[in-house]
């Protein structure tokens, strides 16, 4: 068992919402933690954040991933010898 203490105007807070909604202060203070614990545990890294962005923005060709090494070469040779 794990008791706590509360602020007076949280637990008058929780009072008034125990009384409209039908519930004792225990019941709505387990409610809240379960809720609290279900989001702080079941939140996404940043993969699962951001998925809905990745690839917005492509520039259309397919082996650029594979093709960059030889990009690289080519952009330093071209600025050693312009022209």
């Amino acid at each position: 068992m794990t008791s706590i203490r509360l602020p007076a105007d949280i637990e008058q807070k929780l009072d008034a919402l125990a009384k409209t909604r039908h519930k004792t202060r225990s019941e709505l203070i387990r409610d809240a933690l379960e809720a609290y614990l279900e989001q702080e545990t079941s939140e996404k890294d940043s993969y699962e954040l951001g998925i809905t962005y990745f690839g917005k923005s492509g520039s259309g060709e397919r082996s650029r991933s594979v093709t960059y090494r030889n990009r690289i070469r080519e952009k330093l040779r071209a600025a050693k010898h312009p022209g």
